[in-house]
């Protein structure tokens, strides 16, 4: 991970704490978050017209692109995005998926930031930029167009493992809902041990990303695991549960 151009190979398969805080990143009441520069990580999904990743695993890969993200060591200390990463995580934890395909993706893949890849998605997370300074290849890539589909059901997923569930009664675009898994997936980082987040990153990030049952949804909701609360910038309502990050180090 320390080329700017990484790839991080793809997990070991997976078969398909508490709430927020009053000052989470991600509640919608203004809070002094609010008062700090605001800065988004930006993320690219690759997806050729003839050939678009899964849906599940464009949004598995983007939750493991926030992990790879979170843990290189140019994001802490004083590595060269540690900065950036401090003043993003200060305010509100935006994120922001854009597509790109062809000559769009190389040059995307040029600038400075870590590419991961799935089973077919390939997803590049880039350093945090100001709200108004992307950098123009990305300032010009489309957020619309990533509506992605499973073309077989997904297999359930392994609560051996750490799995990101969704709230059925959410419609979102793919992006949306790729940006919601990440959020989900910092929130389990943040709650872990040091010894917790050493594990999870030598074995390579693994999770799973699956829509919850509706009956199962409130107790998950209640249940003191980690809760994506939206701040209602795009596409769903402020303040709507979007993700519930289960986890095993972190279930009661």
């Amino acid at each position: 991970m320390n080329d700017d151009n990484t790839t991080v190979p793809p997990a070991p398969s997976v078969p398909e704490s508490g709430p927020a805080p009053a000052d989470s990143p991600f509640e919608s009441e203004r809070t002094n978050r609010d008062e700090a520069p605001q800065y988004v990580l930006p993320l690219v999904v690759h997806i050729e017209k003839t050939a678009p990743p899964a849906r599940t695993d464009a949004l598995r890969t983007a939750a493991r692109a926030v992990l790879v993200m979170l843990s290189d060591a140019r994001s802490t200390g004083e590595g060269e995005w540690a900065r950036a990463m401090r003043d993003w995580q200060d305010a509100r934890i935006r994120k922001v998926v854009r597509r790109a395909r062809g000559a769009e993706w190389r040059k995307a893949s040029a600038l400075p930031g870590i590419t991961v890849a799935g089973d077919g998605a390939e997803v590049r997370v880039f350093p945090p930029v100001p709200l108004d300074g992307w950098p123009k290849e990305l300032a010009k890539l489309q957020v619309s167009g990533t509506d992605l589909d499973d073309p077989e059901p997904p297999a359930a997923p392994d609560r051996s493992e750490p799995v990101l569930w969704l709230n059925p009664g959410l419609d979102m675009s793919a992006g949306k809902a790729m940006a919601q898994a990440g959020h989900g997936a910092q929130l389990a980082w943040w709650e872990l041990s040091e010894t917790e987040r050493k594990e999870w990153r030598e074995a390579g990030f693994p999770l799973s990303v699956a829509v919850a049952d509706a009956g199962r949804w409130p107790d998950l909701t209640r249940s003191g695991l980690p809760v994506v609360r939206d701040a209602g910038f795009t596409e769903i309502a402020p303040g709507s549960c979007t993700v519930v990050a289960d986890h095993p180090a972190l279930r009661g």
